[in-house]
């Protein structure tokens, strides 16, 4: 088994392959690690759409602690 060496990446470290999408789920795979990650929308009123997420679409992760504030 290869270890990585260095750092350890983060989940916002790559890109993500959107597999399903439900109102209140996005389940994305990573194009790297091939880890499958479950992000819940905790938002009923703005549901999730396959419109706004296809499947297959890449997408970017962004960590909302270092998010600049308006």
């Amino acid at each position: 088994m290869q270890q990585m060496r260095g750092t350890q990446k983060s989940v916002f470290d790559q890109q993500y392959r959107v597999v399903a999408v439900q109102s209140d789920r996005l389940l994305v795979r990573g194009i790297l690690s091939g880890e499958v990650l479950t992000i819940i929308n905790d938002d009923p009123d703005t549901p999730l759409t396959q419109e706004d997420y296809p499947l297959g679409k890449l997408i970017v992760l962004t960590d909302p602690s270092i998010a600049t504030l308006n």
